[in-house]
């Protein structure tokens, strides 16, 4: 069996220092008439336009934040405000690498019995430093890092890993990038949610010609596989 497995917010936390560095974001910004929810509603439709263009990662992040902030400044702005801005996007990369609860076990568990991809979308060098970083790169296979985790991509990585779709399975928190693809494209999924997947990445799961399975943790997966 193939067991394709997400790695932002599945097998360590990721969006939670995005998050902060939103409220960073929004303490500098100081709007005297938008709540912190309008301002990420500018945030989310800048981000939703340059994902399509440039991806993502913390500096297209960074990026992001910059646009939004040269869009709703209600002061003069000056570089050194922007380099401040920019800052809240790179200090993710320094953010010790914060492993989700019960996530080494259950690899070795699974390596065990399994071949294991680790399927990433992002920034190539980003999200390699992160795997590195993380530990967790031994109990796979192989990884695979793409721009964006379409139903197209999930069958490209099955040509490319001779991988059987109805012996396949994605494991992953993200309805839009792991969930709904992955079942569009013929395989069975695992959804396992967090508490702080990304608003973007969250979608209504479709029914596809696969098998989906609901844990709520990824520990959970030692009793089904």
């Amino acid at each position: 069996m193939h067991l394709i497995i997400d790695a932002d917010d599945t097998l360590w936390e990721n969006n939670i220092y995005f998050e902060r560095a939103f409220d960073e974001f929004c303490d500098f910004l100081s709007h005297s008439t938008l709540t912190p929810r309008e301002v990420r509603d500018v945030l989310d439709a800048i981000e939703t336009a340059n994902a399509k263009i440039h991806g993502y990662g913390s500096l297209k992040f960074g990026k992001n934040l910059r646009q939004t902030y040269e869009q709703l400044a209600q002061r003069g702005i000056t570089d050194a405000d922007l380099q401040t801005v920019m800052g809240f996007a790179e200090r993710i990369l320094e953010q010790p690498m914060e492993i989700i609860p019960g996530v080494p076990d259950t690899l070795a568990y699974l390596a065990e019995r399994h071949e294991l991809t680790l399927f990433t979308k992002g920034t190539p060098d980003e999200q390699r430093l992160k795997i590195d970083r993380s530990g967790l790169a031994i109990h796979f296979a192989h990884t695979a890092i793409v721009r964006e985790k379409h139903a197209d991509a999930y069958r490209e990585l099955v040509r490319e890993r001779s991988m059987h779709p109805p012996a396949t399975w994605m494991i992953g928190n993200s309805p839009k990038s792991d969930v709904n693809p992955a079942l569009e494209a013929g395989l069975n999924a695992v959804f396992v949610p967090h508490a702080h997947t990304w608003v973007l990445e969250k979608e209504e799961i479709r029914p596809g010609n696969g098998r989906l399975l609901m844990v709520d943790r990824f520990s959970e997966l030692q009793k089904h596989f």
